[in-house]
């Protein structure tokens, strides 16, 4: 599936609903992108983008059990695959653009409120945050660093991880295998944790 400019141009300021287990059923690792680009818009499916490398990772994590390809838009069984082993994502900032460098630090604080106010409402055990900058921003931390942070929210321990966009470019599927694994195993998704 491709999609032209002006296609994708069509998506900017949508958004994309949050993937989430239903309620009552356990939220153990909520992965947090900054926000959704354009194809994610388009697709209606999060870390879409044909160059992303987050579910490659999650794969090569053994966090999925099967390969998931979201860029034509993820399948209802992969939604439910995702939903059975407790994962859900989400977004700082609701809003779709090309770069999530045209967000405001206004809107990534913005976001940030309504982050926090979704991990109270669903108590995820683990939260994974991709992107260090956008987490400085949107949480007043400037001197943040990547992996386990400090202070849980509530009951869930917090976690800032690599952006898996095709533009974060010292990362591999690899190296961002290894950095989900991590939280994945304090979650109860993997093993050894």
């Amino acid at each position: 599936m491709g999609f032209t400019r002006a296609e994708l141009e069509s998506f900017r300021d949508a958004t994309v609903p949050d993937l989430l287990p239903p309620p009552g059923r356990p939220l153990r690792l909520l992965f947090v992108g900054i926000n959704p680009g354009l194809w994610t818009a388009a697709t209606r499916t999060h870390f879409a983008y044909p160059g992303n490398r987050f579910y490659p990772a999650l794969l090569a994590a053994g966090i999925l059990e099967h390969r998931i390809d979201p860029a034509a838009g993820m399948t209802d069984a992969d939604r439910d695959h995702l939903r059975s082993r407790g994962i859900g994502i989400t977004n700082v900032a609701p809003r779709a653009t090309a770069k999530a460098s045209e967000l405001t630090p206004a809107e990534l604080r913005e976001g940030g409120v309504r982050l926090r106010a979704l991990v109270a409402r669903r108590e995820p055990a683990v939260v994974a945050i991709a992107g260090i900058t956008a987490y400085r921003t949107a949480f007043g931390a400037p001197k943040a660093v990547m992996g386990r942070q400090p202070e849980p929210w509530g009951t869930s321990v917090l976690w800032v991880v690599p952006n898996p966009s095709g533009l974060n470019a010292h990362e591999t599927v690899e190296t961002l295998a290894a950095a989900y694994a991590e939280p994945a195993r304090v979650a109860g998704v993997l093993s050894g944790g």
